[in-house]
């Protein structure tokens, strides 16, 4: 099964997520398919907290992928971001 999730960089106490696309079997930060965004927790200022492909992500969801419920609300957030600019 293909699954939409976080995967974790950055350093300690710095969290930054890529949001890819991975086999469910593979580990949290391991092998992946694509990356489809990205979302930094911590951002300030001017910037991007959160940018998301979601063409792409449409893509993978009409092939069977299932999102993880983070990045669920990390795409409605990307949405309501995105209707109000």
């Amino acid at each position: 099964m293909v699954v939409i999730r976080l995967s974790r960089g950055g350093a300690k106490k710095r969290p930054y997520y890529r949001i890819v696309v991975a086999d469910k079997r593979s580990p949290r930060d391991g092998k992946y398919i694509e990356v489809v965004g990205h979302f930094n927790p911590i951002a300030c200022g001017q910037e991007t907290r959160v940018a998301i492909d979601m063409a792409r992500v449409e893509h993978w969801i009409g092939q069977g992928a299932q999102a993880s419920d983070r990045v669920k609300s990390l795409m409605k957030e990307q949405k309501k971001a995105a209707a109000a600019a």
